[in-house]
């Protein structure tokens, strides 16, 4: 049974793992079209964070940003490397969407690259329901970003 815990970035796991998140990202985003947030970053009002764990194995993390009262964006999603390639990112992404459902968002999009070093990804949130859309909230179009939305 996973357990999760909101916050915890003062968690040594957890800010390591944001920490990678964050480096690999920034390295693998055209500058410019890098979006994603350090941990000071996920630490506003506007956004809710969480871990995942078996046990006391940390599986992962994301979060939920409101974008108003019915639309939500996921950020920060990562598994831990000891946790990649058996399904944990689908844990992560319900896990999500739940906490979504109870915060009665009714749309949840995200923002992803559009490079091969986001293959994985795309292909986790489509399996996910989410389809392609046009950017949202303070996104402009760009090559290097693919925009994707699901109601929930």
């Amino acid at each position: 049974m996973l357990k999760s815990i909101e916050g915890n970035f003062d968690n040594p796991e957890v800010n390591e793992l944001l920490n990678k998140h964050f480096i690999e990202l920034r390295a693998a985003s055209p500058e410019g079209s890098a979006h994603v947030l350090d941990i000071p970053g996920l630490k506003v009002p506007s956004i809710k964070f969480w871990s995942l764990w078996d046990e006391e194995k940390l599986i992962g993390c994301g979060a939920l940003k409101f974008l108003d009262n019915d639309h939500g964006e996921f950020k920060s999603i990562r598994i831990h490397d000891n946790f990649r390639k058996k399904g944990h990112g689908m844990d992560v992404i319900n896990h999500l969407i739940n906490e979504a459902k109870k915060l009665k968002i009714k749309r949840l999009s995200i923002e992803t690259g559009a490079g091969d070093f986001f293959i994985p990804a795309r292909k986790l949130f489509k399996k996910s329901g989410f389809n392609v859309c046009e950017p949202f909230a303070h996104y402009k179009k760009d090559v290097n970003s693919v925009y994707l939305t699901k109601l929930i």
